[in-house]
């Protein structure tokens, strides 16, 4: 499986300036609101310094990181949940990602238009969080609507599934209309799944992506207090999600650069650890659960993303579903084994290599070889 984010926000905050830096991919950009029409779209590697050292031991023939799938989305706008702006294309674009990463301006510049005509981060995300409460509030009255008229019908399967649709829907409609996403609601697992087909927007995990001048990230870096980027995190901590501190402007240089030294050294001079790109990877990851396991030999090294809490077939199906159905042992040992002790012989020697069944929980970092029959 790989990880699908949805790159959102008003018009001109940067969207698709980070998202040309974190894809390395060229998109539109533009002074003026809509520069983006169709969504653009880059597949980006996962950083992971595991697979890079794991390559460094085994020296095979092919390395192969996990992808994420970015997607740059037209702007949105006040009134997008009635058409304004670009608003129907937005909101069907939107329902197709994984994730919502919603951009959120963090820096003051004249020269750059703001579509509100002023920056103002608490409002920016309360026009974009209602513009999509208020998409999603169309869904429920159109799905309710169908469930009323289903209880017409005779079938008392049909009518219990009506029931049950309209009962998850009596629940969400509240949420919305006090102003929450989807996803604050205590739905049961019939009830989520009875609306499932509804794809509701503010159902899809959402994180913060402050874009910011390099000023604004070295404050962040050192602690320091920018009342743009604060307003934010106050938000995403809210909603128990996550924010981060990103300069486009930054990115997009640090894109250029191919040597690993000097890219440490660039992000050094910010006082950064690690590069927008990984920071924001890494955060949809947590916010999604997702974990990535291993496989590797002499002629490949490759990682795999997997949710958190999947058994050893379970993980075993992302490779091939014949790999699941005919699923008899997981040989596993873990990456800090194979930098421990240096190869697969010597972990074995140590008693580390393990022989794992089907109720095994594969774990972030499981270097694994999997055995089947079909």
């Amino acid at each position: 499986m790989a990880l699908n984010c949805g790159i959102v926000g008003l018009p001109n905050v940067g969207k698709s300036t980070i998202f040309s830096a974190l894809s390395s991919a060229p998109a539109e950009t533009a002074n003026y609101p809509f520069c983006t029409i169709n969504p653009n779209v880059g597949i980006v590697n996962v950083p992971d310094a595991r697979l890079v050292k794991l390559s460094a031991i085994f020296s095979p023939k092919k390395t192969i990181p996990a992808t994420v799938e970015f997607v740059d989305i037209a702007g949105l706008v006040k009134g997008a949940s009635h058409g304004e702006g670009l608003g129907n294309q937005f909101l069907a674009h939107i329902r197709e990602t994984g994730i919502i990463a919603q951009v959120v301006r963090c820096w003051d510049n004249p020269d750059i238009i703001h579509v509100n005509n002023k920056v103002d981060p608490e409002s920016d995300m309360e026009v974009v969080n209602i513009e999509l409460a208020l998409a999603d509030m169309d869904t429920l009255k159109k799905r309710r609507e169908r469930a009323e008229r289903a209880l017409k019908v005779q079938s008392a399967a049909e009518k219990k599934t009506a029931e049950t649709v309209l009962a998850a829907l009596a629940k969400i409609e509240s949420v919305l209309e006090d102003g929450q996403p989807v996803r604050a609601a205590m739905l049961s697992d019939d009830e989520a799944s009875a609306v499932r087909d509804c794809n509701f927007i503010t159902l899809k995990p959402q994180l913060y992506v402050c874009n910011t001048d390099e000023e604004g990230v070295r404050s962040a870096a050192a602690g320091g207090d920018n009342s743009y980027i604060s307003a934010v995190r106050k938000r995403a901590a809210r909603e128990n999600s996550t924010a981060v501190v990103i300069c486009g402007k930054f990115e997009a240089e640090l894109a250029g650069i191919e040597d690993a030294d000097e890219k440490a050294e660039f992000l050094e001079e910010l006082g950064l650890k690690e590069s927008g790109l990984e920071s924001l990877i890494h955060s949809a990851y947590s916010l999604l659960g997702l974990a990535t396991f291993f496989t590797a030999g002499a002629d490949e090294c490759r990682a795999w993303t997997i949710r958190r809490g999947w058994t050893a077939p379970e993980a075993a199906g992302v490779i091939h579903t014949d790999f699941q159905k005919g699923f008899i042992k997981a040989e596993v040992y873990t990456f800090e084994d194979i930098v421990l002790y240096g190869s697969e012989a010597k972990i074995k020697e140590a008693g580390k290599y393990r022989l794992e069944g089907k109720e095994y929980l594969v774990q972030d970092g499981d270097i694994i070889f999997f055995k089947f029959n079909v």
